[in-house]
């Protein structure tokens, strides 16, 4: 759905801020990764958006998601070793797929295995990369077969290159090393945000979409870091009930370490 360009302008403006700060103080990646995938959404008209990024051997993983639908085409891609973003992440440049059924004779597997989903129909998928080094790759989905204008698919490199910047800091990316200590984080990170969408799932009766989302909404709109409150959750702190309420998916500058009236949630009955 396009936007009035005063709008989208403001947004583009808004997220090149929210980015740009990842460079200047500490950050937790596995906010910075969420904040991409939710900006490239929310910017480039996609349906879905996931983050694979690569380890210290060169090896990829899924770190972020928008929805389990996402996810899942970043398995499928992983599991296939061959796909859109597999290719972008080798060759560290834009990868643009308008319709996945036309591609069956570059990625025979990955191509069967999406269509038994039946979930998206074109894959775009631009590097995470710096002075032509990729780290990893940024998946935008769509449910139709469509093409991803210019002006967008540059939008798109330039958040998921501000994004490598704050992901690499001062790493040794002139040496050759792609230091694997923030992947092993958001690994991690992610591992506890699945456990928190399984308990909020669980006691609110809702979709792991559903309950991802109100845990985003209830992070951002309290200025917490989402891997904080998913620990929480997950280790039965906080109870499930209190996010009961869905919260409005404010921006925030940049997350905070909980007060110490949030160390101490309602505890579970």
């Amino acid at each position: 759905m396009s936007q009035p360009s005063g709008g989208r302008e403001r947004l583009v403006s808004r997220a090149f801020v929210a980015l740009a700060d990842t460079l200047v103080d500490e950050y937790d990646i596995i906010d910075l990764l969420d904040h991409l995938v939710a900006y490239s959404v929310e910017l480039l008209a996609a349906d879905a958006a996931g983050i694979l990024l690569a380890d210290a051997r060169g090896a990829l993983h899924a770190v972020a998601s928008s929805s389990e639908d996402a996810e899942m085409m970043e398995l499928l891609q992983l599991q296939a070793e061959q796909g859109p973003c597999v290719d972008c992440f080798r060759g560290a440049a834009p990868v643009s797929v308008a319709d996945l059924n036309q591609a069956a004779d570059r990625w025979p597997r990955f191509v069967a295995a999406a269509a038994q989903q039946a979930s998206f129909a074109s894959v775009h998928a631009v590097p995470l990369r710096l002075r032509g080094q990729a780290i990893g790759a940024l998946n935008l989905l769509h449910r139709t077969p469509a093409s991803l204008p210019e002006d967008d698919l540059a939008l798109g490199q330039a958040l998921a290159d501000i994004a490598t910047i704050g992901i690499l800091q001062e790493r040794a990316i002139r040496r050759g090393e792609v230091v694997n200590e923030q992947l092993q984080a958001a690994l991690t990170s992610r591992v506890i945000i699945e456990q928190a969408k399984g308990v909020l799932a669980q006691h609110l009766g809702l979709s792991m979409d559903e309950a991802f989302n109100r845990l985003r909404g209830y992070v951002r709109s309290h200025n917490l870091r989402l891997a904080d409150v998913a620990r929480l959750i997950a280790t039965r702190q906080l109870d499930p009930h209190q996010l009961t309420t869905p919260t409005p998916q404010t921006r925030t500058k940049h997350p905070t370490p909980m007060s110490a009236a949030t160390r101490r949630p309602r505890p579970l009955p």
